[in-house]
């Protein structure tokens, strides 16, 4: 079991478990406490048969046309790489490709990073970002003591990715715990709140925190509230387990979206941190992840190397190739590099637009409500701030689907569904006072 702070949330959510389409009999309710929210979506919105459908609850970025983006540069690399007759079908090995490790480190640390320069850093390319998180947790048992299995806690944000509490406790780490972070009434983060959880939390706790684009609010902690939090964690001797699933996707930039990952390693402390580059490469078929340890002394990184062979051993052998290729070939050249952001920084621009579009949109409709909070949030995904009734609403009148707690993916919007869009979240809060 999972355990929980306090919170306006938490009790929406014990009341969300049912499907989007309504009843829910009590046969079926253990079946789905297991299944996550976006499968049941998921399922329920391909079952919906109205033509004005619309699901804004994924996770990959979508083009205006509403489906699922590949880079223009990507798809070039891939046909030169393709093309390449130097290139033999090989396995890679077990901790990745060096060059693509070496590039992901530098996105999130920087390359002059004093962690790199005294190797204190060890990379591991993994399928996907989960996979990270989950070798991260594998890594966590024996952090402290090798001879004795430490199994947690763990602190999550409320709310956060629905996988992650299982890819822990995969990995034998059932202490589960949640501290507080979003805030329906202030429609953003609840720093108080936030460390009043983390301040209770035992030493060499694991915390879990978003570095940008929290997965599902796109509500990120500001520079200050990182300073404030990051010397709780440093006084308390707990361990920040650091999350990047959209990279790049909140500023353009991959450095300026993992500053909170640089300014921790600039701290001195040990951390690791779980990188993801399908969504900004749109490489969502090859799932190309990342996991990044900082260590305090370098004399310790090859046992940990040797731990995580081990682990990755049992766990999946060898990444793919493929993928990882194509990102360490585009960040590794200049020219490519270059062409490459000015592809995500159209992205991020684009999610920003519908923000404002849909912020003013809803103002005009004199829709109850301030929706500053639109804009203020970046990235893939934003918390409209509705309730478990106005969310079932949606999905049961209007076939809008959104995750409990009114969470949607911003890049879902575009200019066949935003008028419904807006009418929709306008009708459920005219209707639902």
């Amino acid at each position: 079991m999972m355990s929980r702070p306090d919170g306006s949330f938490d009790e929406k959510r014990l009341n969300q478990n049912g499907d989007p389409g309504g009843h829910q009999s009590v046969s079926t309710s253990a079946h789905n406490a297991a299944v996550g929210p976006e499968t049941r979506l998921l399922s329920a919105f391909r079952k919906d048969t109205h033509h004005r459908k619309v699901c804004l609850a994924g996770r990959e970025y979508y083009s205006k046309e509403g489906k699922t983006f590949e880079l223009r540069l990507v798809g070039k690399i891939k046909q030169q790489l393709s093309a390449d007759p130097t290139l033999r079908p090989e396995y890679a090995p077990s901790l990745g490709l060096i060059d693509f490790t070496r590039r992901a480190t530098e996105a999130a640390l920087g390359k002059s990073s004093c962690a790199i320069v005294e190797n204190r850093v060890l990379g591991v390319q993994t399928p996907g970002f989960t996979a990270a998180v989950r070798l991260g947790a594998e890594l966590l048992k024996h952090w402290h003591d090798v001879s004795a299995a430490w199994c947690g806690p763990v602190y999550l944000s409320t709310p956060c990715d629905d996988s992650l509490a299982g890819i822990f406790q995969a990995a034998g780490i059932q202490d589960i715990r949640e501290y507080y972070f979003w805030d329906d009434r202030q429609r953003g983060v609840c720093l108080e709140k936030l460390l009043e959880d983390l301040e209770r939390a035992p030493q060499q706790s694991v915390v879990v925190l978003s570095v940008s684009g929290h997965y599902p609010t796109g509500a990120d902690l500001s520079q200050n509230q990182w300073a404030v939090i990051t010397q709780l964690i440093m006084r308390r001797r707990l361990f920040p387990f650091l999350l990047l699933p959209v990279q790049a996707l909140c500023y353009g930039e991959l450095e300026r979206d993992a500053w909170p990952v640089q300014y921790c390693a600039s701290q001195g402390m040990e951390l690791l941190c779980a990188q993801s580059f399908s969504h900004c490469f749109g490489l969502y078929g090859e799932a190309v992840g990342h996991l990044l340890c900082v260590l305090k002394q370098s004399s310790l990184r090859l046992s940990l190397q040797s731990r995580a062979e081990r682990i990755v051993q049992s766990l999946w052998a060898q990444p793919s190739v493929g993928g990882a290729q194509v990102v360490a070939t585009v960040l590794s050249n200049p020219a490519h590099r270059v062409e490459w952001q000015l592809e995500v920084m159209h992205m991020v621009e684009r999610c920003m637009l519908i923000r404002h579009i849909l912020r003013e949109r809803l103002r005009l409709l004199g829709t109850p409500g301030s929706w500053e909070h639109l804009t203020q949030q970046r990235g893939l995904y934003c918390c409209a701030g509705l309730n478990g009734q106005q969310v079932e609403f949606l999905s049961n009148r209007r076939h809008v689907y959104l995750l409990p707690g009114g969470c949607l993916n911003i890049s879902a919007i575009n200019g066949h569904n935003l008028d419904y869009v807006t009418e929709s979240i306008h009708l459920v809060l005219t209707t639902l006072l």
